[in-house]
């Protein structure tokens, strides 16, 4: 199967393979994301050595591992290494014999699980990139893993003799909605792009989850057959996923628990107060590596202080876990679910998320690409004279302009009625006289089937955006 999609990042790294000195390239991002399928399939032709860690092994182990991948590409008669400066001894010795002035990747794949209590590794790579690589111009030094929490605080933040010694960083992200309607395709997987955007909902852009949807399935079959059915490839998939991204990750999954419950978001008072966590730097932590891994994304609402920024997730996956994978946990048949007053409500406050994430599209379908602008929500809880009002998205533009978005997920053509059209009409309102913007403000449909232009919404709408028709 051909390398889908990743642009930015191919680019990223076909920029190393030209460049005049060695570098030194972390790739990082959730479990499941496609980071070792990249770095092989991009990297194929140049890849002299790799070798991955072996999960909860002890240091003699991963020793004798590192060893025989050594020697699956150039057999050696030395002895198995006792330390990790030997190990990487061999693997210098290994790199000098290769003869040719092109471009050597040595990727090390789960690299978090190499480095066991008091083993030295980390030392010893130092020293190998430093005192070797770094000084060649013809290496490319590639590390990932699954403990993305890992590589974020030893390699990217490190203090000691890795400080600053990256020179290339990507986190590979989900697929985003294009790239998904691409993969599927490549499987020769046909579904209407409405139904594209209710999987990316549910399961959101995992290259992992897309590739068990079989042709000829429905969305709904989908669903049933990788989580609920007696053999279902994704059942426990949850339980191992924040586990294999974050050391101590009990703290993750109690806040993405409680992020789960507030379509909109949390402050961080109220994190601490539902999960019960002690504030500080342990509790910061947590917070960035959830943003980092993509899992949260802060929100800072307009004309609000630094405390009311908004941790929201916009983890999909995670977000039908808790509301249906965790609660149905026993039961049996996802299709009945799928009728559900329930599952269409929820679907309303996904689609939400999904337009969040996927906002490049909206400003590229507005012709405002090239504008600098920030994406915030804004709300305003009202008193005994004017009532509170609520704006799901807006885009605050450089060019004296806002964008209140109003997102709508419905299975027809949406169409105003007289009760929608006031309370569009009294959010403008409200929200022009409390934030006393002196900008131009229009009010924006957004929704996945099209919006009918009667009366109503040309008297309050400016333009609309269909979704289904960007992808």
């Amino acid at each position: 199967m051909k390398l889908v999609g990743r642009q930015t990042e191919k680019a990223i790294m076909a920029k190393l393979l030209t460049d005049d000195e060695s570098n030194f390239l972390a790739v990082y991002g959730r479990r499941r994301i496609g980071k070792t399928y990249l770095i092989r399939e991009f990297y194929q032709k140049h890849i002299v050595f790799e070798a991955s860690g072996l999960h909860e092994k002890d240091k003699t182990q991963q020793l004798e591992n590192f060893w025989l991948s050594l020697n699956e590409f150039k057999k050696t008669k030395r002895e198995k290494p006792q330390t990790w400066l030997m190990a990487f001894q061999y693997l210098k010795e290994y790199i000098l014999s290769i003869k040719g002035k092109q471009k050597k990747v040595i990727f090390l794949d789960e690299i978090a699980w190499f480095e066991t209590q008091k083993s030295g590794f980390l030392a010893a790579l130092d020293k190998f990139w430093n005192q070797f690589c770094s000084k060649r111009n013809d290496i490319i030094l590639v590390i990932c893993g699954s403990a993305a929490s890992w590589i974020i605080n030893k390699i990217i933040n490190n203090k000691g003799g890795l400080h600053n010694r990256l020179t290339c960083q990507i986190q590979l992200l989900p697929f985003d909605i294009k790239e998904t309607k691409e993969y599927l395709q490549s499987k020769k997987i046909q579904l209407v792009d409405v139904d594209i955007i209710k999987l990316y909902m549910m399961v959101g852009g995992i290259p992992y989850y897309l590739r068990y949807f079989e042709k000829g399935q429905s969305v709904d079959q989908f669903i049933e057959s990788v989580f609920f059915s007696k053999q279902a490839s994704l059942k426990n998939e949850f339980d191992n996923l924040y586990a294999s991204l974050f050391k101590n990750s009990h703290n993750h999954i109690k806040i993405v628990k409680a992020l789960s419950l507030k379509n909109k978001g949390l402050t961080r008072n109220e994190i601490l107060a539902s999960t019960k966590l002690a504030s500080g730097g342990g509790f910061s932590l947590v917070i960035q590596e959830l943003i980092l891994c993509g899992f949260v994304k802060e929100i800072t609402p307009i004309g609000h202080k630094k405390d009311d920024i908004l941790y929201r997730l916009v983890d999909e996956f995670t977000l039908f876990y808790y509301k249906f994978l965790e609660p149905t946990r026993n039961k049996k048949n996802w299709v009945q679910f799928a009728t559900t007053q329930t599952f269409k409500i929820w679907q309303g406050f996904s689609f939400e998320n999904f337009v969040f994430k996927h906002i490049a599209l909206v400003k590229k379908e507005l012709g405002i690409n090239g504008i600098v602008t920030n994406e915030s929500s804004w709300f305003y809880k009202g008193n005994h004279l004017q009532k509170g009002a609520q704006i799901d998205l807006i885009i605050d533009r450089s060019d004296n302009c806002m964008n209140l978005l109003e997102v709508k997920f419905y299975d027809t053509e949406f169409t105003i009625t007289k009760d929608y059209y006031e309370t569009i009409k009294n959010k403008k309102a409200v929200f022009v006289k409390q934030t006393k913007t002196k900008k131009n403000v229009f009010c924006t449909m957004v929704s996945v089937n099209g919006v009918a232009e009667n009366n109503y919404y040309l008297s309050v709408i400016t333009n609309q955006i269909n979704m289904a028709s960007l992808i």
